[in-house]
């Protein structure tokens, strides 16, 4: 199974991705390590990426989460996949499950504002809410309420996921 944790930059992502990767036993997979060093100029200077600068970096994830199903390895993907169509992209199978981390502007800009040594620069978090589509009622995706410890929202996830340490 490939479960991918996704939201705005500032939700957690990463946090929380590696707690339930290392509580899990799972492989953990950074979505930003995947993009183009271009894509990584552009926000780290405050640019918004546009669907063109995504789409090859939304295949190579893909590529990435197809890998690893196809060696039967269980992981955890941290990324943003803030459309509904990049949520497609990624949804090679069944096996990869959706969770939406969502919080409001004031709470992901403070936890944002908090984060160092990461090239996302806060100016761009009205972007991100910008191209954010949240989950349809209709996908079938996890939505978690920011708000709780990293590790209660991992417990959260876990339990509606029904995944075993």
């Amino acid at each position: 199974m490939i479960v991918v944790v996704f939201g705005v930059s500032g939700a957690g992502k990463t946090t929380i991705g590696k707690l339930l990767a290392d509580d899990l036993g799972w492989q953990f997979y950074e979505a930003d390590d995947f993009h183009p060093r271009a894509n990584i100029e552009k926000m780290r200077n405050g640019l918004p990426l546009t669907d063109a600068d995504r789409g090859p970096w939304l295949e190579r994830l893909r590529e990435q989460i197809t890998r690893s199903l196809a060696a039967k390895e269980n992981a955890v993907v941290a990324c943003s996949a803030l459309k509904r169509k990049y949520r497609e992209r990624l949804h090679v199978s069944n096996d990869v499950k959706f969770v939406f981390l969502r919080g409001d502007c004031a709470l992901i800009e403070k936890q944002l504002r908090r984060r160092s040594g990461h090239f996302m620069n806060p100016a761009l978090l009205t972007s991100q809410f910008a191209d954010l589509e949240e989950p349809a009622s209709d996908e079938d995706v996890l939505t978690i309420d920011l708000g709780l410890t990293p590790q209660e929202l991992v417990a959260e996830i876990k339990a509606k996921l029904r995944l075993a340490s």
